[in-house]
Order: C-alpha cells, then sequence, then structure tokens
C-alpha cells in the first residue's frame, strides 16, 4: 500500500477478533504502528478498582455490633453471648428533661 493521492498515509487496521487494537500507518516516511487507546477497558478497570476500594473501605469502618448472637433456649429463656454491662453515667451528667420533673421520674442506677 502506498499513500494516498492528497499525502497522506493510508492506514490498515489491526483486530483481535472484534477488537481493534491499533493500526499500521503506510506513509512516505515507512511503515509505523499506532496502537489504539481502549476506553472501554479502561473505564471497566477504573470502575472495578472503585468497586473494590469502597468495599474495602466499608470492611475497615465496619463496627462489629455492642452484643453477639441473641439466642432464645427452651422454656423461654433468652441467651446473650459477649454481653457485657453497660458503663454506668453519672447522676448529673446530663440534666433531667422536662417529662421526668413532670413525672417526679427518676433514672434507675445499679446498686454494687
Amino acid at each position: 500500500m502506498a499513500t494516498t493521492f492528497d499525502g497522506r498515509p493510508d492506514l490498515v487496521t489491526v483486530r483481535v477478533g472484534r477488537r481493534e487494537i491499533g493500526a499500521y500507518a503506510v506513509g512516505a516516511d515507512g511503515i509505523r504502528f499506532v496502537p489504539s487507546v481502549d476506553v472501554t477497558a479502561i473505564v471497566l478497570a477504573a470502575m472495578a478498582g472503585t468497586v473494590l476500594t469502597a468495599a474495602a473501605v466499608a470492611v475497615a469502618v465496619r463496627q462489629q455490633p455492642a452484643v453477639g448472637t441473641v439466642t432464645m433456649g427452651p422454656g423461654g429463656w433468652v441467651s446473650v453471648k459477649r454481653a457485657s454491662c453497660p458503663p454506668l453515667r453519672a447522676a448529673a451528667s446530663q440534666p433531667r428533661p422536662w417529662w421526668a420533673h413532670a413525672l417526679r421520674a427518676h433514672r434507675l442506677v445499679v446498686q454494687r
């Protein structure tokens, strides 16, 4: 193949299956291969990387539940795995809400 009548080089495309991977430019200065940019592969790789990064962040940020498995045994008793008492709050750490004053309600405090 030679150059076209207007002086531009001829292009011969190179395909692998249905995908075009580049072209040979045939001109007065010789033959050279020009690879094509596969935008679809770049976009799919970027999307896969984004999804994998988001999944890794979600797994890293995920907090373990405060209480483990809760099961009900025979007779209706409840079994709570890995349970502990919550930390006690000081009685004056938060002001009582208005409804607690109106009902004259007090906190239930664990006596140890």
